[in-house]
Protein backbone atom coordinates (compact mmCIF):
# COMPACT_ATOMS: atom_id res chain seq x y z
CA UNK A 1 0.00 0.00 0.00
CA UNK A 2 1.21 3.46 -1.14
CA UNK A 3 1.68 6.26 1.37
CA UNK A 4 0.83 9.98 0.09
CA UNK A 5 2.25 12.84 1.39
CA UNK A 6 -0.49 14.31 2.64
CA UNK A 7 -2.13 11.38 4.77
CA UNK A 8 1.42 10.86 5.94
CA UNK A 9 1.22 14.55 6.94
CA UNK A 10 -1.96 13.88 8.65
CA UNK A 11 -0.60 10.56 10.29
CA UNK A 12 2.29 12.30 11.82
CA UNK A 13 0.37 15.23 13.41
CA UNK A 14 -2.36 12.76 14.76
CA UNK A 15 0.29 10.75 16.08
CA UNK A 16 1.75 14.00 18.03
CA UNK A 17 -1.78 15.42 19.11
CA UNK A 18 -2.16 11.79 21.02
CA UNK A 19 1.52 12.16 22.07
CA UNK A 20 0.42 15.21 23.86
CA UNK A 21 -2.86 13.84 24.95
CA UNK A 22 -1.92 11.23 26.74
CA UNK A 23 0.95 11.68 28.39
CA UNK A 24 0.20 11.23 31.77
CA UNK A 25 -0.86 7.97 30.71
CA UNK A 26 2.72 6.91 29.16
CA UNK A 27 4.27 8.49 32.06
CA UNK A 28 2.36 6.31 34.21
CA UNK A 29 3.13 3.33 32.39
CA UNK A 30 6.78 4.34 32.47
CA UNK A 31 6.81 4.99 36.64
CA UNK A 32 5.64 1.17 36.70
CA UNK A 33 9.04 0.04 34.65
CA UNK A 34 11.56 2.90 34.07
CA UNK A 35 11.81 5.86 35.07
CA UNK A 36 8.62 7.92 34.76
CA UNK A 37 9.58 10.51 31.83
CA UNK A 38 8.44 8.60 28.86
CA UNK A 39 5.18 10.67 28.62
CA UNK A 40 7.20 14.07 29.01
CA UNK A 41 9.97 13.13 26.57
CA UNK A 42 7.42 12.28 24.08
CA UNK A 43 5.02 15.64 24.45
CA UNK A 44 8.63 17.54 23.93
CA UNK A 45 9.03 15.41 20.95
CA UNK A 46 5.53 16.22 19.68
CA UNK A 47 5.87 20.04 20.74
CA UNK A 48 9.16 20.23 18.58
CA UNK A 49 7.95 18.41 15.65
CA UNK A 50 4.72 20.60 15.27
CA UNK A 51 7.31 23.86 15.43
CA UNK A 52 9.19 22.18 12.71
CA UNK A 53 5.85 21.89 10.45
CA UNK A 54 4.83 25.43 11.54
CA UNK A 55 8.60 26.57 9.75
CA UNK A 56 8.63 24.42 7.03
CA UNK A 57 5.76 22.29 5.02
CA UNK A 58 7.89 19.42 4.48
CA UNK A 59 7.49 19.05 0.36
CA UNK A 60 7.84 15.16 0.15
CA UNK A 61 7.61 11.88 1.75
CA UNK A 62 11.38 12.02 3.10
CA UNK A 63 11.20 15.33 3.96
CA UNK A 64 8.77 14.70 6.49
CA UNK A 65 9.81 11.79 8.20
CA UNK A 66 13.16 13.77 8.19
CA UNK A 67 11.50 16.61 9.74
CA UNK A 68 10.12 14.41 12.31
CA UNK A 69 13.17 12.71 13.12
CA UNK A 70 15.31 15.65 13.95
CA UNK A 71 12.56 17.00 15.95
CA UNK A 72 12.83 13.61 17.65
CA UNK A 73 16.34 13.48 18.10
CA UNK A 74 16.55 17.22 19.78
CA UNK A 75 13.90 16.79 21.77
CA UNK A 76 13.00 13.52 23.21
CA UNK A 77 15.39 12.45 26.18
CA UNK A 78 16.20 8.89 26.95
CA UNK A 79 16.44 6.15 24.59
CA UNK A 80 13.28 6.93 23.29
CA UNK A 81 14.91 10.00 21.13
CA UNK A 82 17.43 8.25 19.17
CA UNK A 83 15.04 5.24 18.61
CA UNK A 84 11.88 7.13 17.14
CA UNK A 85 14.72 9.41 15.26
CA UNK A 86 16.65 6.38 13.92
CA UNK A 87 13.22 5.01 12.68
CA UNK A 88 11.80 8.02 10.94
CA UNK A 89 15.73 8.72 9.87
CA UNK A 90 15.78 5.54 7.83
CA UNK A 91 12.46 5.96 6.76
CA UNK A 92 13.07 9.37 5.00
CA UNK A 93 15.97 8.08 3.15
CA UNK A 94 14.33 4.91 1.67
CA UNK A 95 11.09 7.41 0.78
CA UNK A 96 13.32 8.69 -1.68
CA UNK A 97 12.44 6.46 -3.68
CA UNK A 98 10.04 3.81 -2.03
CA UNK A 99 6.30 5.25 -1.30
CA UNK A 100 5.24 1.57 -0.18
CA UNK A 101 4.05 1.81 3.65
CA UNK A 102 5.31 -1.82 4.44
CA UNK A 103 8.39 -0.89 2.87
CA UNK A 104 8.79 2.47 5.31
CA UNK A 105 7.84 0.60 8.48
CA UNK A 106 9.98 -2.05 8.21
CA UNK A 107 13.00 -0.04 7.75
CA UNK A 108 11.67 1.80 10.39
CA UNK A 109 11.60 -1.15 12.65
CA UNK A 110 14.92 -2.59 11.41
CA UNK A 111 16.58 0.65 11.98
CA UNK A 112 15.32 0.31 15.57
CA UNK A 113 16.60 -3.09 16.06
CA UNK A 114 19.92 -1.72 15.21
CA UNK A 115 20.09 1.55 17.23
CA UNK A 116 18.95 -0.30 20.15
CA UNK A 117 20.66 -3.70 19.67
CA UNK A 118 17.03 -5.25 20.42
CA UNK A 119 14.62 -7.00 18.52
CA UNK A 120 11.01 -8.93 19.48
CA UNK A 121 10.53 -10.47 22.50
CA UNK A 122 12.52 -7.68 24.46
CA UNK A 123 9.53 -6.23 25.85
CA UNK A 124 10.46 -2.58 23.83
CA UNK A 125 9.05 -0.60 21.12
CA UNK A 126 10.07 -3.13 18.75
CA UNK A 127 7.40 -5.84 20.27
CA UNK A 128 4.51 -3.29 18.40
CA UNK A 129 7.02 -2.15 14.96
CA UNK A 130 8.01 -5.73 14.09
CA UNK A 131 4.36 -7.01 14.04
CA UNK A 132 2.98 -4.02 12.53
CA UNK A 133 5.04 -4.50 9.61
CA UNK A 134 4.48 -7.78 9.30
CA UNK A 135 0.67 -7.35 9.21
CA UNK A 136 1.48 -4.08 6.68
CA UNK A 137 2.72 -6.69 4.31
CA UNK A 138 -0.11 -8.94 4.22
CA UNK A 139 -3.03 -6.51 3.76
CA UNK A 140 -4.62 -2.89 5.97
CA UNK A 141 -3.67 -2.65 9.31
CA UNK A 142 -6.73 -3.22 12.09
CA UNK A 143 -6.80 -1.64 15.64
CA UNK A 144 -6.97 -5.08 16.89
CA UNK A 145 -3.03 -6.08 15.45
CA UNK A 146 -2.21 -2.92 16.74
CA UNK A 147 -3.79 -4.15 20.81
CA UNK A 148 -2.77 -7.64 19.83
CA UNK A 149 1.12 -6.54 19.33
CA UNK A 150 0.80 -4.12 22.68
CA UNK A 151 -0.83 -6.55 25.00
CA UNK A 152 1.68 -8.79 23.82
CA UNK A 153 4.86 -6.72 25.94
CA UNK A 154 2.39 -7.14 29.43
CA UNK A 155 3.51 -10.45 30.08
CA UNK A 156 7.29 -10.14 28.78
CA UNK A 157 10.23 -10.05 30.96
CA UNK A 158 11.97 -7.07 29.50
CA UNK A 159 15.99 -7.91 28.76
CA UNK A 160 16.69 -4.19 27.67
CA UNK A 161 16.83 -0.74 28.79
CA UNK A 162 15.61 0.22 32.21
CA UNK A 163 12.49 -2.05 32.46
CA UNK A 164 15.48 -4.82 32.57
CA UNK A 165 16.49 -3.96 35.54
CA UNK A 166 13.40 -4.90 37.29
CA UNK A 167 13.96 -8.56 35.45
CA UNK A 168 11.04 -10.93 36.46
CA UNK A 169 9.04 -7.88 38.12
CA UNK A 170 8.79 -6.20 34.86
CA UNK A 171 6.16 -8.74 34.03
CA UNK A 172 2.69 -7.91 34.14
CA UNK A 173 3.08 -4.35 32.83
CA UNK A 174 2.90 -2.97 29.44
CA UNK A 175 5.85 -0.96 28.34
CA UNK A 176 5.56 1.98 27.41
CA UNK A 177 7.78 2.15 24.36
CA UNK A 178 5.46 -0.16 22.68
CA UNK A 179 2.55 2.25 23.92
CA UNK A 180 3.46 5.47 22.24
CA UNK A 181 4.98 3.20 19.13
CA UNK A 182 0.43 2.04 19.75
CA UNK A 183 -0.53 5.73 18.97
CA UNK A 184 1.33 6.00 16.13
CA UNK A 185 -0.28 2.84 14.05
CA UNK A 186 -3.85 3.48 15.79
CA UNK A 187 -3.14 7.19 14.00
CA UNK A 188 -2.11 5.57 10.76
CA UNK A 189 -5.27 3.65 11.05
CA UNK A 190 -7.29 6.47 11.31
CA UNK A 191 -6.02 8.21 8.13
CA UNK A 192 -5.60 5.08 6.05
CA UNK A 193 -8.77 3.34 7.15
CA UNK A 194 -7.83 0.03 8.64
Amino acid sequence: MKIELNDAEKWINLFVDKLEKNKAELNELDTAIGDGDHGTNMDRGAKAVKEAFAKKTPVDLSELFKTTAFAMIQKVGGASGPLYGTAFLDMSKAAKDNDDLSVLVQIGADGIKRRGQSDVKMKTMIDVWQPIADDLKQGPLTHQQVTDALESTKDMVATKGRASYLEEKSAGHLDPGSQSSAYLFESLIEVIGG
